[in-house]
């Protein structure tokens, strides 16, 4: 009897590892499909990709040297190329014509054109694939031609180097957006993630948003400062984009837009294109940023003039407090926020692929906005919107644009001020 318990017993504990290995399943999978016939049906446009930058710093512009029908062979990857596009869904693109904001800003404008004039040779190379679109009736018609529609948006305003007549000659390039400020506060706006000197726009700052609104470019307020985007709101008479920011409640990243600029966003009519960089998603991993920077110059401090010492400890700091991992849901949590907050007629999409190293669990290139879209569906999205997410909002705020600068144009000129002229207020 003993004997009999003991092969019974035996049994029941090695019966569950007998037993045939069940797949694990996505719960979002079962909405791949529909998302995918959304994308198919409206154009998915992402508001920032930096493939021109990624082709600056790796082979100097050379098609030659590096096929954008394939980026994955390289060393590092790219995020981004043509079937991978494809894969992914994506109707229309933002291509950021981004420089650093360290250069002078006279460098600036020359390195700028160099970015616009590889938006333009990489359609003459790809016209199978991409088309130039200016406004928003060219964005639907490129889409229903299967191709990418291509936009370009400047990420920066040291790209116009003070000027209102380079500014536009960028929208005569076909520049359709300009982020107000990168990294750095200018001369006439201040940034996020720099010291304010203006508390928001100058005077010059505010003709900008005029000329803008004029021509008919979007004012992008990633970047910027909340002042900044509190100052370009009360301002502008056209609808505001943030082409690649997510919500500051969910993470107090100062790159994130507050509570009480989305109220005034929804006013403005205004879209969030939510982004997926990792540290602005992910609270802890913002956390853990901060205190990697703080080790790193205590140790820089404690071993001054010994950089190896330096390294080795700090590497055995990162093995001891590995960085919390950003994920799709943490993207789809910030779109619940900004729906829940201000209504899902505000929210696009913004990728920055190509323009950060590290990207969310699950969304790790072009590839994968369907799997965003299906993890909404799960959520209880509707079919109607998701059209609205992908591009239609983005759409309505492009043709709100159009309109409000062919009014501007019938009432006023091209501004004649200059920053010269601010500089004594």
């Amino acid at each position: 009897m003993i004997f009999k318990f003991h092969l019974a017993l035996a049994a029941m504990i090695l019966l569950p590892a007998l037993q045939p290995v069940q797949a694990q399943t996505n719960p979002r999978d079962a909405y791949r499909e529909q998302a995918v016939e959304i994308l198919e049906r409206v154009p998915l446009i992402d508001g920032h990709n930096d493939v021109p930058i990624q082709y600056r710093n790796r082979v100097d512009y050379k098609f030659d040297l590096l096929d954008f029908m394939n980026t994955t062979a390289l060393t590092r990857m790219m995020h981004t190329d043509i079937p991978r596009l494809r894969r992914g869904r994506v109707g229309a693109q933002f291509w950021s014509v981004y420089v650093s904001p360290n250069i002078p800003e006279a460098e600036s404008v020359q390195a700028t054109l160099e970015q616009i004039d590889f938006v333009y040779r990489m359609i003459e190379r790809y016209p199978e694939h991409f088309e130039l679109a200016l406004t928003a009736d060219d964005v639907e018609r490129v889409f229903a031609e299967g191709k990418i529609a291509s936009m370009i948006g400047m990420e920066g305003g040291h790209s116009i180097g003070n000027s209102l007549a380079v500014l536009r000659q960028m929208y005569a390039l076909g520049a359709r957006y300009m982020t107000l400020t990168h990294s750095r506060t200018l001369d006439w706006a201040d940034s996020a993630t720099d010291t304010p000197r203006h508390d928001g726009l100058s005077g010059f700052g505010e003709e900008v948003i005029r000329e803008m609104n004029r021509l008919g470019m979007l004012v992008d307020l990633s970047h910027v400062s909340a002042q900044t985007m509190r100052d370009a709101l009360a301002i502008t008479e056209a609808p505001v984009i943030f082409s690649h920011s997510s919500a500051m409640a969910l993470n107090m990243h100062p790159r994130n837009v507050p509570d009480d600029v989305l109220h005034l966003t929804r006013e403005n009519n205004g879209v969030v294109m939510v982004t997926f960089i990792p540290a602005f998603l992910h609270q802890p991993l913002h956390e853990h940023i901060a205190q990697r920077n703080a080790r790193r110059a205590e140790l820089e401090y404690l071993y001054t003039g010994q950089p190896d010492s330096v390294a080795v400890y700090l590497s055995r700091w990162e093995q001891e407090n590995p960085p919390p991992v950003a994920t799709l849901d943490h993207v789809a949590d910030h779109i619940d926020h900004i729906r829940d907050l201000i209504g899902v007629d505000h929210i696009g999409i913004g990728g920055d692929y190509d323009g950060i190293s590290l990207l969310p669990a699950g969304l790790e290139d072009v590839t994968t906005y369907p799997d965003l879209f299906a993890e909404l569906l799960r959520r209880g999205y509707s079919e109607e919107d998701l059209e609205k997410i992908a591009g239609r909002n983005l759409l309505r705020v492009m043709r709100e644009a159009e309109q409000t600068a062919h009014r501007l144009q019938q009432e006023r000129g091209p501004s004649q001020m200059n920053i010269r002229d601010f500089e004594s207020n």
